[in-house]
């Protein structure tokens, strides 16, 4: 896999990393939701030890619905959301693959909160869904 970069809608926020997708997806969750302001993010995990910023970029943290602390990351500028790292998943980053420089090679591999989903959302394809987060294992 090449190096993964992207950034913010303004270019305030830069990232790379340097690592192989811990997984893909689409979010239904209605965070997700608010987040993207649409029915759905595209996800894609990778070890928080392989991305580096460049930039200076903000954070919000909130209880996710684990009860557990989850980091947003995002422009101070232009307000995109870039990353989140839920301590439900310690040391993974998720990036919002719509800050991607290159989607071409993005194939979502599973849809999680499908409970979540909107009504007129359907996925297709042939990924795994699961009605929260997929079990740990």
């Amino acid at each position: 896999m090449p190096r993964i970069s992207g950034g913010c809608l303004c270019g305030q926020v830069r990232y790379t990393a340097d690592a192989e997708p811990m997984f893909t997806g689409m979010c239904h969750c209605k965070t997700c939701q608010k987040e993207s302001g649409s029915a759905f993010n595209i996800v894609i995990a990778v070890p928080a030890s392989a991305v580096s910023f460049q930039g200076s970029a903000k954070t919000y943290t909130r209880t996710g619905d684990s009860g557990q602390q989850v980091t947003h990351r995002f422009c101070s500028n232009c307000g995109s959301t870039i990353t989140s790292e839920p301590a439900v998943m310690a040391g993974a980053s998720i990036i919002r693959a719509g800050t991607l420089d290159d989607t071409s090679w993005l194939q979502p591999a599973m849809e999680i909160y499908c409970t979540a989903a909107q009504p007129w959302v359907h996925g297709g394809g042939e990924r795994q869904r699961f009605p929260g987060m997929p079990p740990r294992g």
